[in-house]
């Protein structure tokens, strides 16, 4: 029996039990996101995942304001090396209820995570921001370079 650890807890379950992978950004809305969009303050979230795209766990690294959360690749990917991921991706939400588009530090950070990840080889496979309408994919919008 192959065992995986809960992506919530940490605790040992066998493989049958653990996560399905994550192959695209409704799916990580879906499981993960809708959640995320109910909180007052921004969150930014990671999502360490395995070698088949299966979350090994979620860290929440930084909580801010109502309309803005400071991040810094350090707190993102730290971990991340803990966790020993092989990719990750990255949540925020917009709790303001306006539309869920990136703003011009969303694309910076996405840009700066996704150099960070080539350089340690955990690379940054999305950044999904969510809000009361829906959600948005860095990588489905082609706006940053992504493996």
């Amino acid at each position: 029996m192959t065992i995986c650890h809960c992506p919530r807890c940490g605790e040992p379950v066998p493989a049958e039990q653990a996560p399905p992978s994550l192959r695209c950004s409704a799916e990580v809305y879906e499981k993960l996101g809708r959640s995320l969009a109910r909180r007052r303050q921004e969150r930014f979230v990671v999502v360490a995942l395995d070698a088949r795209n299966r979350p090994i766990r979620c860290h929440v690294v930084a909580v801010g304001s109502v309309a803005a959360v400071v991040v810094h690749p350090r707190e993102v990917f730290a971990p991340l090396i803990r966790d020993r991921a092989v990719a990750a991706i990255v949540l925020h939400n917009h709790p303001s209820g306006g539309p869920v588009e990136p703003s011009v530090e969303d694309a910076e950070i996405t840009r700066r995570l996704a150099d960070v990840g080539r350089l340690l080889g955990i690379p940054l496979l999305d950044h999904v921001i969510v809000g009361k309408n829906g959600y948005c994919s860095m990588r489905d919008l082609g706006q940053v370079r992504f493996p």
